[in-house]
């Protein structure tokens, strides 16, 4: 009873939509102000400010601070979203984690340590087969500061996407529309379109917001299935930290002082297929067997109680 959660706060449908306009307000326009200063601190250059271009603009601040003032909009906005739901919604915070009683961190972690694992494998695999397209790139200095702001920044931006899209809209729209599959679908497809202006879209092509897309139903599948957001919080951190730590681009979001550089010209291709149509469906196999997951077609596309039945429910 995941979406079910949002009852036990006040979920009238204006405080959602007063939600996600303070939340943006706070994550896209004040969360960018300390970028936009280190910005125009740096550079006398309003083409550069004004350019959009996360290559442009990381060469400008440098790699690592432009990674950490990108990640502080994220942690700005997660600081809101909480505090919205803590003082507007009067709901907490481990009910928009969690229908257990309490937030379950070993889901967390073996979620994490799983998806880190698949990745620099797949990285190390592909590696062999084109080790033309990769380069030595690890300088000690600057990777330990890199380690340092992701390791610390990385997990608030993925926990910001997480609570935001697979948390908080997912109660939302779940208690408004009545339904499961409509709000699985919807925050989906959002989660895939929000990525649409990443560099790798316009580098790659649209094709690739199929592994976007993928992702964001695997996470909702998962999210819905296990009653929670701790395996998806995990699988989105570990995500995001590998790639930030091991291998960078100057086509990619994070250009990074990774181990290696990808230098080739990159092409849709088994990398982007393969995880959503096979991995994918292979971790969902080993999620429902390891937590016991059964009734998927009620978990994934059945009706929500509405209030009084679920308070009803949970007094009986």
């Amino acid at each position: 009873m995941f979406i079910e959660q949002a009852y036990r706060g006040l979920s009238e449908g204006w405080r959602y939509v007063v939600g996600v306009i303070v939340v943006f307000f706070g994550w896209q326009v004040l969360g960018a102000i300390p970028l936009i200063l280190a910005l125009f601190l740096k550079t006398d250059s309003i083409a550069v400010l004004a350019s959009g271009d996360m290559g442009v603009l990381s060469n400008a601040l440098g790699s690592n601070d432009f990674l950490f003032y990108m990640l502080l909009t994220f942690a700005i906005g997660l600081v809101f979203l909480l505090l919205f739901v803590k003082f507007v919604h009067k709901q907490s915070i481990n009910s928009l984690t969690t229908a257990r009683k309490k937030t379950d961190w070993s889901r967390v972690l073996f979620a994490f340590i799983l998806w880190a694992f698949i990745t620099v494998l797949f990285i190390f695999l592909d590696m062999y087969l084109a080790p033309e397209d990769y380069e030595y790139n690890f300088k000690l200095e600057p990777f330990l500061f890199l380690a340092l702001i992701a390791i610390i920044m990385i997990p608030l931006q993925t926990s910001m996407e997480e609570y935001f899209i697979r948390g908080y809209l997912m109660q939302g729209i779940g208690v408004a529309i009545k339904n499961r599959w409509f709000p699985l679908v919807f925050t989906s497809l959002l989660f895939g379109l929000m990525h649409i202006f990443n560099p790798e879209v316009e580098k790659i092509g649209y094709g690739i917001l199929v592994y976007y897309i993928g992702t964001g139903f695997f996470l909702g599948i998962i999210t819905l299935m296990d009653d929670g957001l701790e395996l998806a919080l995990g699988f989105h951190a570990a995500n995001n930290l590998t790639a930030a730590l091991l291998v960078t681009a100057d086509w990619t979001a994070f250009q990074t002082n990774s181990v290696y550089r990808d230098v080739s010209d990159p092409v849709l291709g088994w990398d982007v297929l393969i995880p959503v149509f096979v991995v994918f469906p292979l971790l969902l196999l080993v999620f429902s067997q390891m937590y016991g997951w059964k009734n998927w077609k009620e978990k994934l596309t059945g009706k929500v109680l509405t209030e009084e039945a679920f308070k009803s429910e949970q007094m009986g």
